[in-house]
């Protein structure tokens, strides 16, 4: 494991002045998109967000102690791109106080259980180059290097692709490409690391090619390499449903990967046509009367299931961006945009301050584990629902400011 740093941070600051100087307070270039009014969406969930995680990102309802964790990489990349198309700066004061929360002087990560391979660890590692590429301290590269050698170490596959944790050996779950890929792409284009994107297209296509279902074009949630899971198909490894957040999760990481992934690179084609596979299939399956989507994605009809905001917001964030950077025809923003409209009625509310409130959000959906997961249609729709929850929220003020909202 990469070894601990000791260095002072205002040593690090003049080191990094010396030896980093492009990189030290640089300027990012936006988005190009319309600056927020304080009456969007975006700014209106963003506030929300921040008036009820003042100090730390935590669920005022949840016993767990603060940790390093997925979610708040989620909702600081919100945050992060609402800064970006002109929003308050205090969105990026928020956004690094979080992180120094557990970035320590010498770059090692408060929490985090480098032992452990679980790719959720390394989402919130995409904050930390930024923060590095905005700064130059060397703490942040420190954070990222500990991470980026995690991935250098993940067990894999017989085929190669990344476990999703090591308590789920040889399994992969469409959840770990947000998890890993949008940092292992940007961490290798920011230390011309050009060799990697071998790999990272071999993650995203990997997956596809074992969970796709060829009749209606969507993605099961999990593929156990062995077939040795009870909630394996004895036949294919797959799990038995397609839950919506893990598409979400999948076509957020493709659209964000293509970010930085080498416009000449030759697997750039097959990544587009794997983002375009997953919207088509994605949008067969909108509400034609609400415009969101399904818990379980193919079984609206079916007792139980209800309408779930995260994978609604996932999706209008992914096709927006689709669009906005051509990898997507321009009609298909209609079903962003009606997607969105569907997100304010079925699911927003205000609290008693005028507070925007999310509804309707899974808590969480895995599979195997103790207790046990079966990757049912009960167990799906069975989990509960929370409001607020930021693996909603992040993606809620994503969809919002790709659509200018």
């Amino acid at each position: 494991m990469t070894p601990k740093r000791s260095i002072p941070d205002v040593a690090v600051l003049v080191f990094s002045f010396l030896f980093f100087p492009d990189l030290v307070c640089a300027q990012d270039p936006g988005l190009g998109l319309p600056a927020p009014s304080k009456n969007a969406w975006s700014v209106q969930m963003a506030e929300s967000f921040i008036a009820r995680n003042r100090d730390s990102i935590s669920y005022p309802d949840s016993k767990r102690p603060e940790r390093w964790d997925y979610e708040q990489g989620v909702i600081l990349e919100a945050l992060k791109q609402v800064w970006k198309a002109g929003g308050d700066e205090r969105y990026l004061e928020y956004l690094r106080r979080s992180i120094d929360r557990f970035v320590e002087d010498d770059g090692s990560i408060r929490t985090y259980e480098f032992t452990s391979y679980n790719l959720d660890n390394i989402n919130t590692g995409r904050q930390v180059l930024f923060l590095f590429e905005r700064t130059g301290l060397l703490k942040y590269r420190a954070a990222a290097e500990t991470l980026r050698f995690q991935l250098r170490q993940h067990p894999r596959t017989l085929s190669g692709g990344f476990w999703h944790k090591k308590i789920y050996p040889y399994q992969m779950w469409l959840d770990g490409i947000y998890m890993a890929e949008p940092f292992y792409a940007r961490c290798s284009a920011m230390f011309g690391d050009t060799a990697a994107f071998e790999d990272i297209a071999h993650q995203i296509i990997e997956i596809e090619r074992r969970t796709r279902d060829p009749k209606t074009g969507l993605l099961y949630h999990g593929w156990d390499e062995s077939h040795h899971q009870r909630w394996a198909d004895t036949a294919t490894g797959c799990s038995p449903h397609f839950w919506g957040r893990a598409m979400g999760w999948y076509a957020m990481g493709i659209v964000d990967v293509l970010d930085v992934f080498p416009s000449n690179h030759p697997k750039r084609p097959a990544l587009l046509s794997v983002f375009k596979r997953v919207i088509d299939a994605i949008a067969a399956y909108q509400d034609a009367e609400s415009g969101v989507w399904y818990q379980v994605l193919d079984q609206a009809d079916r007792k139980g299931n209800y309408k779930e905001a995260s994978c609604t917001a996932m999706f209008v964030y992914a096709i927006a961006k689709g669009v906005r950077m051509g990898y997507l025809d321009r009609s298909a923003r209609a079903i962003a945009e009606r997607g969105f409209e569907g997100m304010i009625d079925e699911f927003v509310t205000k609290d008693a301050d005028g507070l925007p409130n999310l509804n309707h959000v899974c808590s969480v959906s895995g599979l195997g584990g103790n207790p046990f997961r079966d990757g049912s249609f009960e167990y799906y729709v069975g989990e509960p629902q929370r409001t607020n929850d930021l693996k909603g929220v992040g993606p809620f003020i994503l969809a919002a400011v790709e659509l200018g909202k």
